[in-house]
C-alpha cells in the first residue's frame, strides 16, 4: 500500500510539473508559424524606423518560428499608429513603437487620442535619450545666450502636430520666450535636410538622432535636457524662470523613456511574457548591441512593467503642470 501511495504521489507531482512546463512553453510555442505585425508610427527613415526594424529583427531571432513584418503607419505625430496598435486584436500579434509626445497629448486631453497609455501592454524600451537644442552651422548661433538674445525670429523644425518634437519645442519656446517660429511636418530625416538647405535654423530633438549630424560638421549642440553628459550645459542651469524650469522638468521626465514597444491592452499573460522575454533577449544580444552602436542608438533597456511604471510616473503630473501644458499648446 505504501508503495502504491508513493507511486500515486509521484505521478501527481509529475502531472503538476508537466502542466507547469506546458504552461511555460505555451507563450513561445504560440508564435511558431505566426506573423507578427510590428507597427512603426513614422514614415521609413529616421530614428524610430531604424530602431523599430532593429528591434523587430532581433525579436524574431529570439522567438523561434515567428516572422516579424514591419509596417510603417505615419501621420498626426504618431497618433495614427498608436491608435491602430491600441485598437488591434490583443492576440499578441500586433504591437509597435511610437513617440513619447503621446504622453503629453493624453495629459492635455487631445481628442484624437483613442487609447490609454496606462492600460497598454508594455513590452520594453531600448534607450534613454536626452533632448538637445541643435542649431545649423550657418545659423550664426554659437550658444544658448545667442539664441535667447536674438533680435529677429528664426525657424525651428519639428515633426507632426502632436509629436514629442512639436509639443516639447512649442512648450519650451513659449516658456523661454525665444524668438523662434516652430515649423511642423518634418518627418524622418527631413529636418536635417531642411537645416542643411537653410529652410530652418534649428531643432529640439533627441541627442542620439542629431549627434551624427553635428559630428559631420552640419550643426552645433548648445544645450541639453536630461542625460549625464557634461560636454554641453544643461538647459535648466541657463534659466531662472519658474515656468521654464517646470517645462524643462516635464521634458526631462521623458528622456528616460525612449524607443518604446507596446501593444494593446489585454494581451494574454503567457504571450506577453514571451514577447517581453524575446525583447529582453533581443536588446542584450551582442549582435544587437553592436548594430545599435554602429547606427548610434543608445541602449539602456527596461522591460515590461518597469517601462509601464515609468510611463505612469511621467503622466502623474500636478494640476498646475497639466494646466501649463494645455496653455502652452494653445495656438496663438
Amino acid at each position: 500500500m505504501h508503495s502504491l501511495r508513493m507511486a500515486a504521489l509521484g505521478a501527481a507531482a509529475m502531472a503538476v510539473f508537466g502542466a507547469g512546463t506546458a504552461a511555460a512553453q505555451e507563450g513561445p510555442d504560440f508564435y511558431k508559424g505566426k506573423t507578427v505585425n510590428y507597427i512603426v508610427a513614422t514614415a521609413p527613415g529616421g530614428g524610430y524606423d531604424t530602431n523599430g526594424r532593429l528591434v523587430a529583427q532581433f525579436m524574431q531571432k529570439h522567438l523561434p518560428g515567428s516572422t516579424f513584418v514591419v509596417q510603417n503607419m505615419p501621420g498626426a505625430g504618431h497618433l495614427i499608429g498608436a491608435n491602430f496598435i491600441y485598437a488591434s486584436d490583443p492576440d499578441g500579434l500586433t504591437f509597435g513603437t511610437f513617440n513619447t509626445g503621446l504622453i503629453y497629448g493624453q495629459l492635455a486631453g487631445n481628442p484624437g487620442i483613442k487609447f490609454d497609455l496606462g492600460q497598454m501592454s508594455w513590452i520594453g524600451k531600448v534607450s534613454s535619450d536626452p533632448r538637445v537644442i541643435v542649431v545649423s552651422k550657418d545659423s550664426g548661433i554659437n550658444s544658448y545666450e545667442d539664441l535667447a538674445n536674438l533680435k529677429e525670429p528664426i525657424k525651428f523644425a519639428s515633426a507632426g502636430v502632436g509629436s514629442a518634437s512639436t509639443i516639447e519645442t512649442t512648450m519650451l519656446v513659449k516658456a523661454l520666450g525665444l524668438k523662434i517660429e516652430v515649423v511642423s511636418g518634418y518627418n524622418g530625416s527631413d529636418d536635417q535636410l531642411a537645416m542643411r538647405r537653410g529652410e530652418v535654423q534649428g531643432i529640439i530633438g533627441s541627442r542620439s538622432t542629431f549627434q551624427p549630424f553635428v559630428d559631420a560638421g552640419n550643426g552645433k549642440l548648445i544645450a541639453q535636457i536630461g542625460g549625464s553628459e557634461t560636454d554641453i550645459p544643461q538647459l535648466a542651469s541657463l534659466v531662472n524662470n519658474d515656468d521654464a524650469k517646470r517645462v524643462i522638468a516635464l521634458v526631462e521626465s521623458q528622456s528616460d523613456i525612449s524607443r518604446l514597444s507596446a501593444g494593446p491592452s489585454g494581451i494574454p499573460e503567457d504571450r506577453l511574457k514571451a514577447l517581453r522575454d524575446a525583447y529582453q533577449a533581443a536588446t542584450s544580444d551582442p549582435e544587437f548591441l553592436a548594430k545599435a552602436k554602429e547606427i548610434g542608438v543608445p541602449v539602456d533597456p527596461k522591460i515590461g512593467d518597469d517601462v509601464g511604471n515609468l510611463v505612469k510616473g511621467a503622466m502623474n503630473q500636478t494640476p498646475e503642470v497639466i494646466s501649463f501644458l494645455k496653455e502652452s499648446l494653445k495656438e496663438d
